[in-house]
């Protein structure tokens, strides 16, 4: 099983939002990164466990988890002209953009700010914590996942 972070705005879509989808399940679209969607379309499996991250807000940070439901397939948004997310250079025939669904788990008993995970040495390594990185999804250890858990 692999562990991942995926940040959203959460007046975009928040934790909320997905609570309230049918099934507590959503498509994450929108991805225009490669690095990113790389990630999604080669590296997400079914069943991997999702810390969603509340990002752009008043308290940046980890509100809950989810995990993926389907793996990698392309993001129709991309296709879309009256979409937000269209990418006329993205082709049905051969997408250049991948999405994944994701479905609710849990909400965290607290938010786990980022200024809290910045004050935690243990996470020295953690992507999120990088200078410069501004991945919307990046993976986490299980190291990090657990420590992370821990702190809630």
């Amino acid at each position: 099983m692999n562990y991942w972070l995926m940040k959203s705005e959460p007046d975009t879509f928040g934790i909320n939002d997905l609570i309230n989808r049918p099934l507590q399940t959503e498509h994450w679209d929108g991805v225009r990164n490669y690095q990113a969607r790389n990630m999604m379309r080669d590296d997400m499996k079914l069943g991997d466990q999702v810390f969603f991250y509340h990002s752009n807000c008043a308290e940046p940070g980890i509100v809950g988890i989810m995990e993926i439901a389907k793996e990698g397939y392309p993001d129709f948004t991309a296709f879309d002209p009256d979409d937000k997310h269209y990418d006329p250079k993205s082709d049905p025939a051969k997408p250049r953009w991948i999405m994944v669904d994701v479905k609710y788990v849990k909400t965290l008993s607290r938010t786990i700010s980022l200024k809290e995970l910045k004050a935690q040495t243990q996470l020295a390594d953690l992507a999120l914590l990088r200078p410069g990185n501004r991945l919307s999804i990046m993976p986490i250890s299980k190291a990090e996942w657990e420590f992370i858990l821990a702190l809630e």
